[in-house]
């Protein structure tokens, strides 16, 4: 299996439609809303790094309001 954490930046107003969004995308096993540099944290986890990608350059990526994300796959 594969976790990855993916951080993304949300247009003003926008987060918690995102976060419900984001929760129900499969592979995607939480999402909160956090202070900081970005608005969201999303844990995925997934069997292949390509999943990984689906999830974050696809899926999330192609929501209306997202911004930005970075996507950090976890090494243990």
């Amino acid at each position: 299996m594969v976790t990855a954490f993916i951080m993304i930046k949300a247009n003003t107003g926008e987060a918690d439609r995102l976060r419900t969004n984001i929760e129900s995308i499969e592979g995607v096993e939480s999402a909160h809303i956090v202070a900081g540099d970005v608005d969201i944290i999303a844990k995925a986890t997934v069997d292949t790094p390509a999943a990984v990608k689906n999830i974050a350059a696809t899926e999330i990526q192609g929501i209306s309001g997202v911004e930005d994300t970075q996507t950090y796959i976890a090494m243990d």
